[in-house]
């Protein structure tokens, strides 16, 4: 048998579910962007790397507000979710050259959202044929680049587009 072992993820999977606990309300409190992953922090919502990414790059443009569906967004939020999301497509696309670029959210647990009660879009590179065998067969993702690394030059990127 073989194992895969992910304890960073340890602390996700014993909290993710606590009342009151929220991962997208909590990420912002931490002072230090590069231990947290985020991005670009902007007046409604923030920038961060996903933690469990499909591939490098993957992104989340997250409002403040804890809420749990698009339609409650205040204007002003998500004017600005669209703006970040815009600029990090063009990041994306200078960094990595994908092929391609998905944009989307998933909004509520039987839409598949990994934290249903705190909306965010999700931005990430793709190219032809990125599923690999890896992925298809074994349900493992293979990723050839460090989060900090990923970090580094997103955080760079960001602020010269």
């Amino acid at each position: 048998m073989d194992y895969l072992w992910t304890p960073w993820r340890f602390t996700y999977i014993t909290n993710a579910d606590k009342p009151g606990s929220c991962i997208f309300c909590e990420l912002p409190k931490e002072t230090d962007d590069r231990k947290a992953f985020i991005v670009h922090r902007a007046g409604h919502c923030y920038v961060v790397l996903n933690a469990f990414p499909y591939t490098s790059g993957h992104v989340m443009v997250v409002p403040y507000a804890h809420l749990d569906t698009l339609a409650q967004l205040p204007k002003a939020a998500a004017d600005e979710m669209m703006a970040l999301t815009q600029r990090m497509e063009s990041v994306l696309r200078s960094v990595y050259r994908p092929e391609g670029v998905n944009v989307g959210m998933n909004i509520g647990k039987a839409a598949g959202a990994g934290v249903a009660g705190h909306i965010h879009m999700h931005v990430l590179p793709r190219w032809t044929a990125d599923s690999n065998f890896m992925t298809t067969v074994s349900e493992t993702r293979v990723l050839p680049e460090d989060l900090a690394v990923t970090w580094e030059r997103l955080t760079k990127a960001f602020r010269s587009v």
